[in-house]
C-alpha cells in the first residue's frame, strides 16, 4: 500500500470513531472511556490539535474540542454529560495513578 493511501485510510478510520462517539454513542461519559481505555474525546481533541500546530496551524484547546465535538465545550456538557459517580472518580484515580506512574 501506498503511503499517501494509508493516510487516507488512517484518516477515514479516525472520522469514523469520531462520528461514532459524537453521534452514535453520546451516552458514554468521557470518565468511562478514560477508566476503561486511557484516553477519552478531550485526548482526541488534544491530539488534533497537538497534529494542527506541528503543522503549522494555530489551534488552541478549545478550538480543537469545537472542531472534535461540532459544537463548543458547554454545548456538549449541557446535552450529554452527567455528573461522575463517586465510584467513576475513584476509578479515575486509581487509574490516573498508574497510568502517571508508568511515564514517569
Amino acid at each position: 500500500m501506498d503511503h499517501q493511501t494509508e493516510i487516507e485510510l488512517q484518516a477515514a478510520a479516525f472520522r469514523r470513531l469520531q462520528k461514532h462517539l459524537m453521534e452514535d454513542r453520546t451516552d458514554v461519559q468521557n470518565i468511562d472511556m478514560m477508566n476503561l481505555a486511557g484516553f477519552c474525546r478531550n485526548c482526541l481533541s488534544r491530539w488534533y490539535q497537538e497534529a494542527a500546530n506541528e503543522k503549522g496551524i494555530e489551534m488552541d484547546k478549545d478550538e480543537a474540542r469545537q472542531v472534535f465535538y461540532g459544537m463548543t465545550m458547554d454545548e456538549w456538557k449541557s446535552k450529554y454529560q452527567t455528573e461522575a459517580s463517586a465510584e467513576q472518580e475513584a476509578a479515575f484515580k486509581v487509574s490516573f495513578e498508574e497510568n502517571v506512574g508508568k511515564k514517569d
